[in-house]
């Protein structure tokens, strides 16, 4: 039996968090303890799983946590306790990631250990600059170089300049006019095309393009920050053409989020696809109550001809209990009401279609377009939040029996130390609320500081309801979704 666990290098690709390959978040998983680094993607990290161990061992220039040889022995003294390693890395593992020294120091020393590959930077930086790395008519060969040389030595710009290829050196921002210059002296054509990407798929990505001979000064004036690229190569001249990803309605926005986590996936993937940069505060968490007299009516189910859902938080609940004994047969005849199509939807999962969705997703439009398909002898179950609005119960209550049960509370849920200092710092510049509940626990949490950052950010409020409350709490609503869905709240930050 082997003494060591198993060390796995994995590349965690640039950019988003879907950029990392399948192989490799598998890896992530499974692995017992995540040694990551500073450049990539921190939503990769879950630090909230008790599970795994988590080391930062993230370098800067001139300031680094861990030398390479602590973090060598790291991965070494990890493995000894018979664990998985994932040593995690931004890009592509053995391209500028030391990733080949790591992988040499394990097996002098018998550990078993894997590469898995990630997107490099080199390539996938260029392709969200809109610059494609090779071309037929503009550069037929890629050439990746370090920019920034063990020991300060000095490239080889008589060989450089004669490339006709792309060039893109990594880690070289510091040292941009000693390369250009080095280019040119060496006989490359000081009008060649040039560019700068900064933060290489994400929200902020900023890009620069000039030529070899005014990039330096042009860099300076739009003060852009490491991690960068330097591509040198005509290539550059497709970048207004093909630049896809800073066209996007949402690029460069910074968007907060305030639904609970676990209801908050569709709406942050989404707004992430727009271009934006999304800070999650999820101001509230759903916690279930009363499933022991829930699930007591779902044995009864048969008694009732109607279910009432008013929330999607509503149908998993019951769902899940539903399911743990039965399965959707158990409904049996009983006629299903959906308040909202996201309740809806969230019914579609179960494979069930509401019998009755309303036009407008507020209790008093579903109380008059439903209130003539009640009969007297109707019994009606309806299962529902614990803070939700009487209306609905009192008024059918008026024409049938009606049984209703709290399954869950939304309680206030803590701001994160990141999440407070992107509150702080951050140009904020919409603030999404989807609930009443979410504007109330929102307005607890914030800070003076905070409150004076967020001054500028606009509004946008799923409905009439929601934004009542908002302006309860002292918030101007900028814009109302229409109809009071996701979709809808979507479309009025675009439009």
């Amino acid at each position: 039996m082997n003494k060591f666990g198993k060390v796995y290098l994995v590349g965690a690709g640039i950019g988003s968090e879907e950029y990392i390959t399948v192989k490799g978040k598998k890896i992530l998983e499974e692995a017992d303890v995540i040694v990551y680094d500073r450049l990539l993607n921190q939503n990769l990290i879950n630090r909230k799983d008790n599970t795994k161990e988590f080391i930062n061992v993230g370098k800067q220039a001139s300031n680094h946590i861990y030398s390479q040889d602590e973090i060598n022995e790291i991965l070494v003294k990890k493995s000894s306790e018979c664990k998985t390693v994932a040593r995690l890395k931004g890009g592509d593992p053995y391209v500028f990631g030391r990733g080949g020294e790591e992988a040499e120091y394990l097996i002098d020393r018998g550990i078993e250990f894997e590469v898995v590959p990630g997107l490099t930077s080199g390539i996938a930086g260029l392709c969200f600059a809109g610059i494609p790395i090779t071309h037929r008519d503009y550069g037929s060969s890629l050439h990746l170089i370090t920019g920034h040389k063990k020991n300060e030595a000095d490239l080889d710009y008589d060989t450089l300049s004669k490339l006709n290829g792309t060039m893109v050196f990594y880690m070289g921002l510091a040292n941009l006019k000693r390369i250009c210059e080095g280019l040119i002296d060496s006989g490359k054509n000081p009008e060649t095309y040039c560019a700068v990407i900064s933060h290489a798929g994400y929200p902020d990505q900023k890009v620069v393009s000039a030529t070899l001979f005014n990039i330096d000064e042009d860099v300076k004036n739009e003060d852009i920050k490491s991690p960068s690229l330097i591509v040198v190569g005509d290539v550059v001249k497709l970048r207004e053409k093909l630049n896809f990803f800073e066209n996007r309605p949402l690029f460069g926005k910074n968007v907060v989020v305030t639904r609970a986590r676990e209801q908050s996936s569709s709406l942050v993937s989404r707004l992430k696809n727009l271009g934006a940069n999304v800070i999650e505060i999820p101001t509230i968490a759903i916690k279930q109550i009363n499933s022991d007299k829930l699930k007591l009516e779902i044995e009864n189910i048969k008694n009732y001809t109607h279910l009432i859902f008013t929330s999607a938080n509503g149908v998993k609940i019951f769902m899940g209990l539903l399911l743990e004994n039965h399965d959707v047969r158990a409904l049996g005849s009983v006629q299903i009401f959906a308040m909202g199509d996201g309740t809806a939807g969230e019914l579609k999962n179960y494979g069930i279609n509401a019998d009755f969705v309303p036009s407008r997703f507020v209790a008093e439009t579903f109380y008059e377009e439903m209130k003539d398909k009640i009969k007297p002898e109707d019994k009606i179950l309806m299962p529902r939040a614990l803070k939700a609005r009487p209306f609905l119960r009192d008024k059918l209550s008026e024409i049938c029996e009606l049984t209703e049960i709290f399954i869950y509370d939304t309680v206030s849920e803590e701001i994160e130390q990141e999440e407070r200092e992107a509150l702080k710092t951050l140009n904020i510049d919409y603030i999404t609320f989807t609930s009443s509940s979410t504007v109330e626990n929102f307005a607890k949490l914030i800070d003076d500081e905070i409150s004076e950052n967020i001054k500028k950010a606009k509004i946008i409020s799923i409905g009439p309801i929601t934004s009542k409350a908002a302006e309860n709490n002292g918030f101007s609503v900028y814009r109302e979704a229409e109809i009071y869905n996701i979709e809808n709240l979507i479309k009025a930050i675009i439009e």
